[in-house]
Parts: structure tokens; C-alpha cells; sequence
């Protein structure tokens, strides 16, 4: 076997290898002669048909089947001994040569990583604290989830939930399929497009009232996107919210056996510094490789950018395929997802040298209690614990993520880390009350 590697650009090379026909024929009459053995011929008793004849009827054949499996045989020990790395899978052309049997593989392969600039990565850690003000932010969204609606008698305000009769024309089509009856509606919530519920601010029960709405450019496809819609409306009754007392009753309902508003406020704070940690460390790992990304740049093989956005677009294929839509008429433009996908896989081959490099094992303590701690809260944590344990692709999905913090700390040790004094609803992206 004679191997010749071509670079071609910087990752992509072309790799030829070329195998002595001696080899092929040997090969050849290996295979002939098992199937001389098996196979019947006009003519012929099974097993006795003549060398020459079973080879001019099959010599094709398997003159294909040997240098299929020739290429499968030799490909890999031919990249050893170049001494090439592969990103992804090769794209063969097979040649045949009176002298023998050669091919080329066309592929990328991994790319250099110099880890010097390590040294000079800069980043920021959040540092935060649950203040007693965070636990009553919380305490009222609470309250808000266990809310109840009294009917009022008086003009409907942002808030209120409104109970409505509704329809909707477009371009004298109606887009409601008839009246929408009974339709609770709370206003300022949202949910419903943008400019309806500001229009039901001031009606009272038994009021009719119609408007128009120009409805998005980026809407579901039982709306008419970008154009005006018609609709009319009819309030059946306005309710306002009425929330509940931090009494025993409501501190029970969240588990609190001991019913106290003192147990509430502990478990409370409680559950919003584990969210604080989690997000703590989401936040600096961030920063960690966003650091990473913008110190060490490499190239990237295409192949495995392509096999990242593959990956990317599973959960908005099975999406479409759900709701009965063509994939091919919402299937975004590569540009959209390319960076990053290009980021994902840069960090993960840095990651990934920065690993064998320093020979970064993967800690089983603290993936112990990485479990621990997301079974934390659960009514019953140990069952938590065990399925994570007994499937295997979960447990891999947690190892992976403790190895990257272990890659986290040893990179912040090299790095200039900074500080930065932050609020807990900054960091979990929340409003302040």
C-alpha cells in the first residue's frame, strides 16, 4: 500500500492511496473460489463449474466487492500512518488502474490549538447575594400563582381578567371561525396579540366595542401576518384579582408542613440561593468562554460546523413535523444559526485540548453531588438520584457538564478574573418588584 497526502488548504487534504493489483487479484481468487463452491451453473453439478467460467460470469462483481472492502480495510490504517486526525467522514472516488486498485479520500482534519494565550484570558465573576427584599419578591409572585378572580362592577383596568365574546374579520374574511364565546382574556398579560388588550382598558360588562389591529409580520399561519384585522367584542363580566393571605393554608400548599410564615421565608430564601449558585456559575462560565472564544481562535472544519447545525435544527424540525408544517417553507437561512454553531464547536475542540493537555479527569464526587444538589427540592430526592444513575445517557449529559466546570476552574486559575458586584434579580433576570 503506497499512501500520498495532498493539503489542499489549510484543514482539507487529499489523500491517495494506491494497492498493488497482486493484492486485489489475490483477494479476487479468494472470493472466486468460495463461490465456485455455492453457487449452481447451467451445466454444471454444484461446486464443479469450471475457474474460468465462474470468473468471467462473476469477476465484476467481485472485483467491486474486493475494493469496497479494500477501501474500509486500508482507509484508517493509511490515516495512522500519516499520522492524520479526521473531522467527520471522508468523500471517496475510487479509481481503477491496470496496475492496481487506487483511491482518494477527500476530508478535513482537526485543527492546531495553541494554548499559550490561556494566560491572557480576562473575565468577569457576578458575585450576589438573596437579600430579605429578593425572598419577598418571591413570596408575592407566590401569592400572585395562587390568585383567585372576583367579579366587579366597573370599568375593566390593566390586571383584570375580562370574559369577552369576540370575532375577527380580515379582508371581509372572518379568521375566528365564527364568535369566540366566553374567552377570558387578563389584560397586560400578553397572550393575547399586541394592541388587543389595550383596547378592552375602560369597558364594562354588557359594552360592546369594535377596533382594529394590524397584526404582526411574524405570526402563526392562522392569522393574517402584516395585515388589518377587524374585531368586535362584547364584555361579558370584569373580575379582579383577589390574592391570598400568607397564612398556614397557602404556606401548606408549597409543602411547608409546619405552616409558619418563618419555615416559609427559611425554605424560600433557601430555594432561591441554590437558583442563585446555579445561575452564579451559568453566568461565569459564560464569561469564562466567551473569554476562551475571543483569546484562542482557530479554524474550524466545515464538516463538523455543518454536523453542529444538524443538530441545531432537530428540535425545530420535530417542532414542524408536530404541527404538520413543511419543513423546506420555514427552514431559516444558514447564516441565522452558522456563528453559532462555528462558537459551539471552536469551544469544544479548545475544551477539548485543554482537557488531554492537563489531563483534567473527570471528578465522580462532584458529580455526586451535582445530582445531589439538582435533586434537591423534590418531594422524594433519592428517586431523583437513581434516574439519573440508571440511564445512562442522562448520567453522561451531567459528567459532561461537571468535567466543563473542572475545565472552568483550572482556565479561571490562569485567567485574570474581576468581580463584579451584581443584584439576585439582575443575575436571574427578573424585575424588580
Amino acid at each position: 500500500m503506497q499512501v500520498f497526502v495532498e493539503k489542499t488548504s489549510e484543514l482539507s487534504r487529499r489523500m491517495t492511496v494506491s494497492i498493488h493489483e497482486d493484492v486485489v487479484q489475490e483477494k479476487m481468487d479468494e472470493r472466486l473460489q468460495a463461490l465456485a463452491q455455492n453457487i449452481k451453473i447451467d451445466g454444471f453439478r454444484p461446486g464443479k463449474a469450471p475457474k474460468h467460467i465462474v470468473k468471467k460470469m462473476y469477476a465484476e462483481r467481485v472485483r467491486g466487492e474486493i475494493t469496497s472492502d479494500l477501501i474500509q480495510s486500508t482507509y484508517f490504517d493509511a490515516l495512522q500512518s500519516q499520522n492524520l486526525k479526521p473531522a467527520g467522514y471522508p468523500y471517496i472516488d475510487s479509481l481503477e488502474e491496470t496496475d492496481g486498485f487506487k483511491y482518494t479520500a477527500v476530508f478535513e482534519v482537526y485543527p492546531e490549538i495553541n494554548l499559550d494565550s490561556v494566560k491572557n484570558l480576562n473575565a468577569t465573576r457576578p458575585v450576589a447575594t438573596v437579600e430579605e427584599s429578593d425572598v419577598d419578591a418571591m413570596i408575592e409572585k407566590l401569592r400572585l400563582q395562587q390568585k383567585t378572580w372576583l367579579e366587579v362592577v366597573r370599568p375593566a383596568q390593566t390586571g383584570d381578567q375580562i370574559i369577552i365574546h369576540f370575532s375577527g374579520w380580515s379582508e371581509g374574511e372572518n379568521f375566528t371561525a365564527g364568535q369566540i364565546e366566553n374567552h377570558a382574556v387578563e389584560i397586560g398579560s400578553g397572550d393575547m396579540i399586541p394592541g388587543f388588550e389595550d383596547n378592552l382598558i375602560g369597558l364594562s360588562a354588557g359594552e360592546h366595542k369594535t377596533f382594529t389591529i394590524t397584526f404582526p409580520e411574524t405570526q402563526d399561519n392562522t392569522l393574517p401576518a402584516g395585515k388589518e384585522g377587524q374585531f368586535e367584542v362584547e364584555v361579558v363580566t370584569v373580575k379582579e384579582s383577589v390574592l391570598p393571605e400568607v397564612d398556614a393554608e397557602l404556606i401548606k400548599r408549597y409543602g411547608i408542613e409546619e405552616g409558619t410564615p418563618e419555615a416559609f421565608r427559611d425554605d424560600v430564601k433557601a430555594n432561591l440561593e441554590r437558583e442563585l449558585t446555579s445561575a452564579l456559575l451559568r453566568k461565569f462560565k459564560t464569561s469564562v468562554m466567551d473569554a476562551l472564544y475571543e483569546t484562542i481562535t482557530i479554524t474550524v472544519p466545515k464538516t463538523l460546523v455543518d454536523q453542529e447545525l444538524e443538530q441545531m435544527m432537530k428540535p425545530y424540525i420535530e417542532s414542524a413535523k408536530r404541527q404538520k408544517i413543511k419543513w423546506d417553507d420555514i427552514k431559516p437561512p444558514r447564516d441565522v444559526f452558522e456563528e453559532q454553531a462555528r462558537r459551539r464547536v471552536a469551544l469544544g475542540l479548545i475544551l477539548g485540548e485543554i482537557i488531554a493537555t492537563q489531563n483534567i479527569k473527570l471528578d465522580d464526587t462532584k458529580v455526586r453531588e451535582a445530582i445531589a444538589d439538582m435533586a434537591t427540592g423534590y418531594e422524594t430526592p433519592e428517586d431523583v438520584i437513581h434516574w439519573y444513575y440508571a440511564d445512562k445517557k442522562r448520567l453522561q449529559d451531567v459528567q459532561q457538564m461537571v468535567l466543563e466546570n473542572q475545565t472552568v476552574d483550572w482556565l479561571a486559575a490562569q485567567a485574570t478574573i474581576t468581580d463584579e458586584q451584581t443584584t439576585f434579580a439582575a443575575i436571574m433576570d427578573r424585575q424588580e418588584p
